[in-house]
């Protein structure tokens, strides 16, 4: 209900397509990851390393990414979304 016919429709046709038995698997492995505190460890690591270099190198990756730059640009056309 909370979502439109068409992507209701997509999400029934493309949606076993992308989340296969290896989409899974990966799945479960950030689980496990989350679950055993390895991931927790990884991410305390980056923090006392001091200057969080990994992490602040991958936001400004993502950053460039071409949906962020045409996001960006669409929402300079939408001037309801400057109104503060």
């Amino acid at each position: 209900y909370s979502v439109s016919d068409t992507a209701e429709m997509g999400d029934y046709t493309a949606g076993p397509k992308v989340i296969d038995a290896h989409v899974r698997e990966n799945m479960k492995q950030i689980l496990r990851d989350v679950q055993n505190g390895s991931w927790a460890s990884m991410w305390i690591q980056e923090n006392n390393a001091g200057g969080r270099a990994n992490f602040l190198a991958m936001r400004r990756r993502e950053t460039q990414h071409p949906i962020e730059v045409v996001g960006k640009q669409l929402r300079g056309m939408m001037p309801w979304m400057n109104k503060k």
